[in-house]
């Protein structure tokens, strides 16, 4: 079953992110979504190191609260994982704006953060409001639609997350809206351990085309066409998968490492 925020990803994408799906993503949730309303914002307090750490944790939940947690993981790199497109566990009890059907009614967003005074990074900052705004433009709300888990949790202070100022993230993600907001520049992550002599090389995702495509291609042992299309994301997501890597179908740093290791 193919559930209702299958839209999830390309307004994302739209927006200019770095968007992962998750395998499975477009039939996983605990049941459909009611009338969507607006986004409740979360942080993981997870563990401190790598980039998405939390992510299996999303997906599958934990031993006192089934998966998925969440529909979107947000990586300290500023990318989205679309992890489901279903109805989520992640509110609980709690009202905002009059709404207290919390799983039903609003997307949630886990971002990775050990929520311990861990410093929030200029790129993670700048994506999670991205992505919120072009969520909630998507679904024709403003930036009231968007609630922090600790403002949304009942009782007050059941929750702390997420550990910044929601009122200044909200007025953030109206000038998003408004289009008057100062924007960073998307630069495409570079591969930092290139072959000494090489240029570095860009992330690769599906869509990308070239003689990078070809190498990866080779690698992962499918036709060496030059374009990144189905085929070629699908036989990447193994090669991710044997070597104990997220298995995102895009090729960053960690899978150009391993590329260079297994020509």
């Amino acid at each position: 079953m193919t559930y209702a925020l299958i839209w999830l990803p390309d307004v994302l994408e739209a927006a200019g992110l770095k968007v992962a799906r998750v395998d499975g993503w477009s039939s996983r949730g605990v049941g459909e979504m009611g009338h969507v309303q607006g986004v409740i914002c979360h942080h993981t307090a997870g563990p401190q190191g790598g980039n998405m750490p939390s992510l299996k944790t999303l997906v599958q939940g934990r031993s006192d609260l089934p998966g998925p947690l969440s529909q979107l993981g947000l990586g300290r790199d500023g990318t989205y994982y679309v992890i489901a497109a279903g109805r989520c566990n992640h509110a609980g009890k709690g009202t905002w704006d009059g709404v207290s059907s919390g799983n039903s009614s609003f997307i949630g967003i886990e971002a990775e953060n050990t929520g311990l005074g861990e410093a929030w990074s200029d790129v993670q900052m700048d994506s999670y409001q991205r992505g919120v705004a072009a969520i909630l433009a998507h679904l024709g709300q403003g930036e009231e639609a968007c609630a922090g888990h600790k403002e949304y949790a009942l009782p007050k202070g059941r929750k702390n997350d997420p550990d910044f100022d929601m009122a200044a993230f909200r007025a953030r993600v109206r000038e998003i809206l408004d289009g008057t907001a100062i924007l960073r520049p998307m630069i495409p992550a570079l591969e930092p351990d290139a072959p000494p002599g090489s240029a570095p090389r860009p992330t690769l995702r599906r869509g990308a085309i070239g003689d990078l495509v070809r190498v990866v291609q080779r690698a992962c042992g499918v036709e060496e066409d030059g374009h990144f299309g189905a085929q070629t994301e699908a036989a990447l997501r193994e090669f991710q998968r044997r070597h104990d890597l997220v298995a995102d179908g895009i090729v960053g740093p960690k899978t150009w490492k391993l590329i260079d290791q297994n020509p």
